[in-house]
């Protein structure tokens, strides 16, 4: 094993810095992981624009690598060689209170990868055994990694959203997360309707999946999703809450209005419009290992992959700004140097 490792340190609020760094060695309970594939996130932004440049954080929470060292007390599960990915979430602590209630996702002491621990912008990372995800053979690190945050936060929204097989879903922005949604809402069996802005993306979203495609700036999609009996899920990717707010009246009774983006500011709905069809609006984000790798195993089965656009990981900060303009389709995805195809 080599002393050191490159890494892509926050050395200022957006800007990224190749630094070199000595080798860790794993606490009780974590592991050490030769990263071969990260992706870049939405979700990085905020991580990246509003970091303490003092904490020289590394950003990442996409990671696929290789299991290196195991420190004490990490499960026999977990061998040296084996791949293994890390989300957005680091690792429960398996003693508060929503750890004892088997809602591991929701562990208000686990860490933020690439926010309150360093993530995968780098050849090597540590990370707690508890967030380990095992990666199908199938799937090369660089396709398994947007999986590990855009894929189970869309799967399990969809999954969350009431919808059966031949109900209508809409899915509200076409890019990192609403691609991936489209191919599983069309393998789960819905009508899949896409809700995006502009001609750019219809072609894809019908590839993808989409049974139909409605560009809010020439059509009302509420009206739309009327017509069609309405929708009995929308699965909201973007942060727009104004655009959320204008799709509401397309959702039928009884339906349910998902969120996957975080936007700033309030979602205005009028009570009686929930009350009196007995709609809802529902939180949903990522999940836990276990089901990381259910999402895994069904885009396996399913045949469900993220379009992804690789860059090395010395070009970063260029990789960031590209993901920045919005014009990546659909992910990025940083890589360590050595090819990693799936084992075959």
């Amino acid at each position: 094993m080599t002393a050191s490792y490159q890494a892509m340190e926050i050395s200022r609020p957006g800007q990224l810095e190749l630094v070199e760094r000595p080798v860790p060695v794993p606490d009780a309970g974590e592991v050490l992981i030769r990263v071969e594939a990260c992706g870049i996130c939405g979700a990085d932004r905020s991580d990246i624009e509003n970091a303490d440049p003092a904490a020289r954080r590394v950003p990442g929470h996409e990671v696929v690598g290789r299991l290196m060292t195991r420190g004490s007390d990490v499960p026999d599960t977990w061998q040296v060689g084996q791949r293994v990915g890390v989300g957005r979430f680091g690792g429960h602590c398996g003693s508060c209170r929503e750890c004892r209630r088997g809602r591991f996702h929701l562990c208000r002491q686990q860490p933020v990868m690439g926010s309150s621990r360093d993530g995968g912008y780098a050849e090597m990372m540590t990370a707690r055994a508890t967030g380990l995800v095992a990666i199908p053979e199938e799937l090369s690190s660089e396709e398994a990694a947007p999986i590990l945050c855009a894929g189970i936060a869309t799967f399990n929204g969809l999954r969350a959203s009431g919808a059966e097989p031949g109900d209508t879903v809409a899915i509200l922005g076409i890019g990192g997360l609403g691609h991936m949604a489209l191919q599983y809402a069309r393998r789960m069996g819905f009508r899949v309707i896409a809700l995006g802005r502009g001609q750019d993306f219809a072609s894809d979203a019908l590839e993808l999946g989409a049974h139909r495609y409605i560009d809010i700036l020439r059509e009302s999609a509420a009206h739309v999703l009327s017509d069609l009996g309405g929708a009995a899920a929308i699965l909201s990717t973007i942060t727009a809450s104004d655009a959320v707010a204008a799709v509401l009246p397309g959702l039928a009774p009884g339906g349910r209005l998902v969120l996957l983006g975080v936007g700033q500011d309030p979602l205005a709905v009028l009570p009686g419009f929930l009350v009196g069809g007995e709609r809802a609006i529902a939180g949903s984000i990522t999940g836990s290992p276990f089901e990381n790798e259910r999402t895994l195993d069904f885009s396996v089965l399913t045949g469900v992959r993220p379009r992804i656009e690789t860059v090395p990981l010395k070009d970063a900060n260029k990789a960031y700004q590209r993901m920045l303009s919005g014009e990546v389709k659909f992910r990025m995805v940083l890589t360590m140097g050595e090819s990693t195809d799936a084992d075959q």
